[in-house]
């Protein structure tokens, strides 16, 4: 291609982004940061401590951690410099495909929050105190099919405490859920079960090999209906005694306390479902005495889909629109064992931020101010003196906390109005010949379409107490 040709190219083909990632504009930024800070206050408010982790960690550390699939969905990245130096012949093998990339490839990114937590705690476990209380907001990557709601590119919003089998954790975990949900006001319902309630299902129908296939196809119920649960269960190799046995339980109505007794009667003679019966009516009941704004339900159906989850389980829905779960997590006994250190029991929630974006969204509970990032605007009409005092008068509103934009250029205030409408700016501030002669400000409340001469001297105050 010719040089000319090249430049031509350049310039009218339009720039892009991977599919499966996004840029975000100011406003949508500002509404996320909504989401990010309150879930990071709540959690700060519950003594949890933040931490980060790089965004790649060594394939040796994410590989073998999710299951067959989640290896798949895992970018990996090519070694530096020359990443075919130690290729041999025989590694180029489409049937091990795997292994090719174990040798092109030293790292990857970030899959989850978690398996990077559980390194990092086995990593610097001399130098955390346990129980150690931990939150983290940062972006993961998958290499999956993007669509609608699900991207490759999204930020995890996690808590966990690690070295304590305390059920008060479980406690104030929901306690968490419920603040920040009423903080964002999202009418939720808070699901709760027991991982050992599912195996005691499992093993009650003599399909314990089978555990993971039984809670998959009961995790569906909302998807699938009752019906097609059965079918699930008939495809994983479940008889149809097994199946009758189960049916009473799939779809279970009532109180959680109803719940629970058919659970008791059912269960309630298999050493793991005692357990997590009793486990479960410990924290419904403490959390009933706590006074939550959320409601609170026992689903004996709800199984997550993780299968280091070996306790309590958590998932969220909001009440006024469907859009499936929002919040999701769980107990699990030995996640660090993988990284050699067996035994360290730990428990997690994990929020879903753009979810929770897409029900805010929906439902427009952003609060107006959300979007607004200039709260007082001069306006510019180039003359020095004039330019000067709306400089000294700027400084001092931020001074004062209040969000100040002077207008560059002087353009004409048509324009300059404009853009200052165009943002959402509370107050415009005008300094002309009049105004500079007076020692006065034209203040205009742009909400309310209302315009005061105000004293310089009395601007921030003024400004302050309308915000």
């Amino acid at each position: 291609m010719k040089r000319r040709e090249y430049s031509i190219y350049i310039m009218t083909t339009k720039p892009s982004i991977p599919k499966g990632t996004r840029d975000f504009l100011p406003e949508e930024t500002a509404r996320r940061n909504y989401i990010f800070d309150t879930i990071r206050e709540v959690y700060e408010l519950y003594g949890f401590r933040s931490i980060e982790t790089p965004a790649m960690e060594n394939l040796s550390t994410l590989m073998g951690k999710y299951g067959e699939e989640g290896d798949k969905l895992l970018f990996k990245i090519l070694n530096s410099g020359n990443f075919l130096s130690d290729l041999q012949p025989g590694d180029i093998n489409p049937s091990h495909l795997g292994h090719l990339a174990s040798v092109l490839c030293e790292k990857g990114l970030r899959y989850d929050l978690t398996v990077p937590f559980a390194r990092f705690v086995v990593q610097h476990r001399e130098e955390i105190k346990l129980p150690f209380r931990r939150y983290q907001i940062q972006p993961v990557w998958r290499a999956d099919r993007p669509q609608k709601g699900r991207y490759r590119e999204f930020y995890q919003c996690d808590a966990d405490v690690v070295g304590s089998d305390s059920l008060l954790n479980e406690v104030e975990l929901v306690e968490i859920i419920d603040e920040v949900f009423s903080r964002l006001n999202i009418n939720v319902d808070i699901n709760i079960n027991n991982r050992k309630l599912l195996t005691a299902m499992a093993e009650r129908i003599g399909a314990a090999d089978k555990i993971t296939e039984v809670t998959v196809a009961i995790d569906k119920l909302d998807k699938i209906g009752p019906e097609g649960v059965e079918e699930e269960l008939r495809a994983a190799g479940i008889d149809e005694e097994g199946i009758a046995a189960l049916r009473p339980v799939i779809g279970l109505q009532g109180s959680n306390d109803e719940k629970l007794a058919a659970m008791r009667s059912a269960f309630g003679d298999i050493p793991a479902g005692a357990k997590g019966l009793e486990e479960t009516e410990f924290v419904l009941g403490a959390l009933s005495s706590l006074g939550l704004r959320s409601r609170v339900t026992y689903n004996p159906a709800l199984a997550r889909g993780l299968n280091y989850y070996t306790g309590c389980i958590f998932e969220v829905k909001a009440l006024d629109t469907q859009i499936g779960s929002i919040t999701g997590g769980g107990r699990y006994d030995n996640l660090t064992g993988i990284f050699g250190m067996p035994g360290l029991s730990g428990v997690g929630i994990s929020f879903g931020a753009d979810r929770i974006y897409d029900v805010l969204t929906t439902l427009d509970l952003f609060p107006p101010e959300t979007g607004r990032t200039t709260q007082l605007f001069f306006v510019n009409f180039g003359d020095e003196a004039a330019t000067t005092r709306c400089l000294k008068l700027a400084s001092a509103a931020r001074k004062a906390g209040i969000r100040t934009e002077v207008f560059p250029d002087a353009v004409k205030m048509k324009k300059q109005m404009a853009y200052a409408s165009a943002l959402g700016v509370r107050y415009v501030a005008i300094i002309g010949g009049d105004e500079l002669s007076a020692g006065t400000v034209t203040l205009k409340d742009m909400d309310r379409r209302e315009q005061q001469t105000v004293g310089q001297a009395d601007l921030v105050e003024t400004v302050r107490a309308g915000l």
